[in-house]
């Protein structure tokens, strides 16, 4: 499930919860695509409870490319980082 707010300051925040498989990265692919090149983009994960390998490898790459991972659990984060 997404949840996309935005914040004052210009940040567009997508809160992800719930679990997330390969099957979302489609859809947020082409949320995060819509947005200015310009605008500070937060992926919040702070609900987000479970994972497969293909939305690690997507956040990877996500952050890779300038997203910010806000509030990333640590089993997320360590997978990740496992990754690179």
């Amino acid at each position: 499930m997404f949840k996309i707010t935005r914040a004052p300051n210009g940040q567009v925040v997508f809160n992800l919860s719930g679990r997330m498989d390969a099957e979302n990265i489609g859809e947020l692919e082409t949320l995060l695509s819509e947005e200015a090149r310009d605008r500070v983009i937060v992926l919040d994960m702070k609900d987000l409870r479970l994972v497969d390998q293909d939305v690690v490898s997507f956040l990877r790459r996500c952050e890779t490319d300038g997203i910010q991972l806000r509030n990333c659990p640590a089993y997320i984060r360590e997978w990740i980082n496992g990754e690179r």
